[in-house]
């Protein structure tokens, strides 16, 4: 069963983890395959279970699974059947729960989210970062209806919908959540004011907020400097807490598969986003649990 998420304010944010991808990678682990992090479900759990670990000790109090980029189609074009493929779209959730509960002695509460990422993140070409798939509405029903209920069965306390490029893909979404009654939050990959598609982020806003269980509504895996308008946008437009994990600054390059920049993250940025309304606060891409400590550190001082 899906438990309750935890109650958050802007007086009392709670602190999310950071990207799965570069604390595996920090550990020595090849994410570069179509199956990303996902890869590990199968071949190393043990690493992603270290890599939720960490970022509890960190200070986080929510870890989200290492599901983003798991579905029942992208194992089984691995070669692996479709039984194994859906015990290992739930081995996501079990993981992370196991860590929580191996942890529970010190009395600190903490949660697991499920991650349902974009359609896009499963094609492994980019296509997370632009929307417009040009497939049926139909089709996204069936794929992440199907994922989220098995991840739905293995009992993590609420959903993280995270890194939606398109308002279109939300919309269904939306419509999942309220079929099955699952408690989330919502949030979009955006810049400048609009999703990755190009759409209003108002507008998308809106669409996410249109579910009755969705607690939170924001954005991930932007360029830290687009988090504060997000968040002013998302309150005004929902009237629920905002949630917030930009990535590091830098930027993925589909075509290199690689990312490139500078890093941008800076701490002293979180308590300007909890001040506009952000209730859940962490990181996404390139920011690991050296900054989640740092971030910890930071808002225990506010």
């Amino acid at each position: 069963m899906i438990a309750a998420p935890p109650h958050a304010s802007s007086a009392s944010p709670v602190l999310l983890d950071g990207g799965m991808s570069n604390a595996l990678e920090d550990r020595g682990q090849d994410v570069t395959g179509a199956l990303w992090t996902a890869r590990l479900l199968r071949d190393a759990p043990e690493e992603i279970a270290a890599v939720h670990r960490a970022y509890y000790r960190a200070g986080a109090r929510v870890v989200t699974t290492a599901s983003y980029q798991a579905s029942v189609p992208g194992f089984m074009d691995a070669g692996v059947d479709r039984a194994e493929a859906e015990r290992l779209v739930r081995r996501s959730v079990t993981l992370a729960r196991d860590v929580r509960d191996e942890l529970a002695a010190d009395g600190r509460t903490r949660w697991v989210a499920a991650s349902v990422g974009p359609y896009g993140a499963v094609l492994a070409d980019g296509s997370e970062y632009r929307g417009r798939y040009s497939v049926s509405r139909a089709l996204l029903h069936d794929f992440h209806r199907s994922r989220m209920e098995l991840l739905a069965e293995a009992g993590p306390d609420f959903l993280a919908v995270e890194t939606i490029p398109d308002r279109d893909e939300a919309e269904v979404l939306v419509e999942i959540l309220q079929e099955l009654g699952l408690p989330a939050w919502f949030s979009y990959s955006a810049g400048d004011g609009h999703t990755r598609a190009g759409q209003p982020l108002a507008d998308a806003f809106a669409v996410a907020a249109s579910a009755p269980s969705v607690f939170a509504v924001g954005v991930n895996c932007c360029a830290p400097g687009d988090v504060l308008e997000a968040v002013r946008l998302a309150v005004a437009t929902t009237g629920r807490p905002a949630v917030a994990y930009p990535n590091s600054g830098e930027q993925w390059d589909a075509t290199l598969r690689r990312w490139r920049g500078g890093a941008a993250f800076d701490v002293g940025l979180v308590p300007v986003w909890v001040e506009a309304g952000a209730a859940y606060v962490g990181g996404c891409c390139r920011v690991g649990p050296p900054t989640i400590s740092a971030v910890a550190r930071r808002l225990a001082t506010e």
